[in-house]
């Protein structure tokens, strides 16, 4: 089983949900995952913001510091650094 078909699969039971996905150290989408492209490798990301990420040293965990609203996004799994699963908050 190569990589690429564990890590689309990752994706694939996670559709509905949103997500941080980091392209660069600093930057990245914040998004649902709409959907997990095979061919390309890739994902759409829906509902959309594009954010700028930063870590202190008193805070090394990089937080989202500054966000812009886009509609829709795909992304090639070459281009992704990390991604983090945001919880469903419980209201």
């Amino acid at each position: 089983m190569s990589h690429s078909h564990l890590i689309l699969t990752y994706f694939e039971r996670n559709i509905g949900r949103r997500m941080l996905v980091l392209v660069d150290r600093d930057y990245g989408f914040e998004g649902k995952l709409a959907a997990v492209s095979r061919s390309p490798l890739g994902i759409w990301l829906t509902e959309v913001d594009a954010v700028i990420v930063r870590g202190t040293l008193a805070n090394p965990i990089p937080q989202v510091i500054s966000r812009e609203r886009k509609s829709e996004l795909y992304i090639h799994l070459d281009s992704i650094l990390r991604v983090e699963i945001i919880p469903e908050s419980k209201s």
